[in-house]
């Protein structure tokens, strides 16, 4: 589904990302791992066109994307639920989740789409006329990602879905992205937490100061000396 060549991202003369390359099936879940600044969220804010790549190719469904605005990546059933939520904070809960279908048309089908919603994340329906700042840091991340899924995006791209949140919160995450994947809904998920995303990954690809260093399955990774020493603080053997 979507093919990452070669893409490099220069900032002011600092490569953030140096001729990575990554692939996520269709309907898998593939998540990229490593420490802060290694060039991981720059790859999802290069394919949903928030940052101009300087080179490289970005295909999705076959076609190069590269590029392009991030209102045409939105059109073609990519989304991205950004680092730190940014849900609309003096707006209601209801009024978020319907500007994430701000491109669609189908109000019968926005209407079912509003209903899968709620039942991912029930609490969002008790608290929807709301102002989404007075939620929960929880809350909030469950908005964001029913705002991202309102599009009805084909592949959901999730920056540190995890981030600032109680263990059960966390758990309870990762549960909902599993349940959005088996509605056919690909995932590429960055994640700090490395132990939770390669168990819950298809794939997993290790990514350091801008380049790719390893993948495999999220099992292998798991078992990886490197990955247990670096990633899931546990010594290598």
């Amino acid at each position: 589904m979507l093919k990452i060549e070669n893409l490099t991202v220069t900032y002011g003369g600092i490569t953030a990302l140096n001729s990575v390359s990554f692939e996520a099936p269709e309907k898998k879940i593939v998540t990229l791992i490593g420490a802060n600044g290694a060039g991981k969220s720059t790859a999802l804010r290069a394919i949903a066109g928030l940052t101009k790549p300087a080179s490289g190719v970005i295909q999705y469904e076959g076609k190069n994307i590269f590029g392009m605005d991030t209102q045409k990546v939105v059109a073609k059933g990519i989304s991205l639920v950004p680092e730190g939520r940014r849900v609309f904070a003096n707006l209601t809960v209801m009024e978020n989740i319907r500007i994430g279908a701000y491109l669609r048309k189908d109000e019968e089908e926005i209407q079912r789409d509003r209903k899968w919603v709620f039942e991912l994340f029930p609490i969002l329906e008790k608290r929807s006329w709301q102002m989404a700042g007075t939620l929960s840091g929880g809350e909030q991340q469950m908005l964001a990602v029913s705002r991202a899924l309102m599009s009805r995006p084909k592949l959901l791209m999730m920056d540190e879905p995890s981030l600032g949140l109680a263990p059960l919160v966390v758990k309870n995450i990762f549960e909902i992205i599993q349940e959005i994947n088996k509605n056919g809904v690909t995932i590429l998920l960055i994640e700090q937490n490395a132990n939770m995303a390669l168990k819950t990954a298809d794939i997993g690809y290790v990514m350091e100061t801008g380049k790719i260093t390893l993948f495999g399955s999220g099992a292998e990774l798991l078992e990886n000396p490197h990955v247990k020493a670096a990633y899931l603080g546990t010594a290598k053997k």
